[in-house]
């Protein structure tokens, strides 16, 4: 996976994303990551990429120009036109669905937009993908490209030490992670669950599973709705609704 990210803050992305597990996956070869400087592309004197927005108001607007040669310029080099992804908080939620359909690109581009957005001729002209990281605004798309990077990454073969890992973390069939625990046996006179320590793997399954349906019951029951459960499985969360 090669991803593209088209920015004022090139540092900022580098310096969050080339750590850990993405950094490591980039050592080996696994992902690439590219900060592109929009500002390289204006061809303002001062340098500005940015100017007021035209009917008046407050801040300033990224203006087309930059943005769109910036794109231009990478495809020229790609010889393809890349999936165009605009952080916005006026984009749909990004979430692990969209994240598993992401993964299975060779190219993204994420497009990070700062002070009061970008003009619109630019986004109609490139932008494929509306995208928010949630139902708040940030003062930049920096952020919500790393946070969308580091998901999206987990999902490529090979960026993990365990590939498993990624499918049974949270989200997976809609349900969020069972409790994990490790040693000591007890801690402040918390005792790790027995079956935990019965070495019976077919009963760990099952504890887990119905753990992981207990929580999102409690935490996040909009998600049970779409939830892949068995007969068994939705036999005890109807008990669980029950009590």
């Amino acid at each position: 996976m090669n991803y593209h990210v088209l920015t004022l803050f090139p540092d900022m992305v580098r310096d969050g994303l080339c750590t850990s597990i993405i950094g490591r996956a980039v050592e080996k070869g696994i992902l690439s990551v590219e900060a592109i400087n929009i500002r390289d592309y204006t061809r303002e004197k001062h340098g500005h990429v940015d100017d007021a927005p035209y009917g008046g108001g407050a801040g300033m607007v990224m203006q087309a120009a930059p943005v769109c040669e910036a794109y231009e310029a990478l495809c020229a080099r790609l010889g393809k036109r890349p999936r165009v992804l605009y952080m916005t908080p006026q984009g749909k939620v990004f979430n692990q669905s969209i994240a598993r359909e992401l993964a299975g690109e060779e190219e993204l581009v994420f497009l990070c937009g700062h002070y009061e957005g970008i003009d619109e001729r630019a986004l109609e002209m490139i932008v494929t993908d509306y995208l928010s990281a949630g139902d708040y605004v940030l003062t930049g798309g920096e952020l919500p490209a790393m946070v969308m990077i580091d998901c999206i990454s987990r999902l490529i073969p090979g960026v993990l030490n365990n590939d498993v890992s990624a499918e049974i973390e949270s989200f997976h069939d809609n349900l969020l992670e069972y409790p994990q625990y490790t040693r000591p046996e007890v801690y402040e006179g918390r005792r790790v669950p027995e079956v935990l320590l019965s070495g019976h793997h077919k009963n760990i399954e099952i504890w887990r599973r119905q753990q992981s349906i207990r929580r999102t019951l409690e935490r996040r029951p909009d998600l049970l709705e779409n939830a892949r459960l068995t007969k068994d499985e939705r036999a005890y969360l109807q008990k669980l609704c029950e009590e």
